[in-house]
């Protein structure tokens, strides 16, 4: 289900009119539209014919006079001489293509990046699975007795122990 297209108007003045919004917009704020995924539709107000493709086009220029990004000048200079039509296939090529490769690559880096989250995670997660299970097996009333059982154990092996070694001393001494 596709969202429906936000109309701008582009007024002689080169004033660009949002008919959803009623109100003027720039340039930036179609750019914002665009990257929010609203499909945005410019035309004429006069003669309703679409603007749409020169108006995205002079976003990417304005952005483009800030940052030094863009097309290399060289493919640029190749572009205004070849002939209209040989331009446009070739740029679309060359702009499909590019964009292709971004797109396998933004693929990628993500798919590496919840495998490395995934694999820095998994011992923590066992660990806590591991913890988690221990307290959740054994209810506070039980460990209780347990524990005083093992101390109580723990007080006879050192009694014995205690006692080991004194009487062994005194039947020593007595030889």
């Amino acid at each position: 289900m596709k969202p429906s297209a936000v109309l701008i108007k582009k007024y002689g003045n080169r004033r660009l009119y949002d008919t959803a919004g009623s109100r003027y917009v720039n340039l930036d704020d179609l750019a914002t539209l665009v990257r929010a995924g609203k499909d945005v539709r410019v035309v004429d107000a006069k003669s309703g014919r679409d603007l749409t493709r020169v108006t995205l086009t002079q976003i990417i220029t304005e952005d483009a006079k800030d940052k030094p990004t863009g097309l290399p000048l060289e493919l640029l200079r190749q572009l205004i001489i070849a002939s209209d039509e040989v331009r446009q296939e070739f740029l679309m090529w060359y702009l499909k293509s590019a964009f292709d490769t971004y797109q396998k690559l933004q693929d990628t880096v993500q798919n590496r990046l919840s495998e490395v989250q995934s694999a820095i995670l998994s011992p923590v997660d066992m660990m806590k699975r591991f913890l988690g299970a221990t307290t959740l097996a054994l209810p506070q009333t039980d460990k209780e007795p347990e524990v005083e059982a093992l101390r109580k154990r723990v007080a006879e092996l050192e009694a014995r122990l205690g006692k080991s070694p004194r009487g062994n001393r005194r039947s020593r001494k007595k030889r």
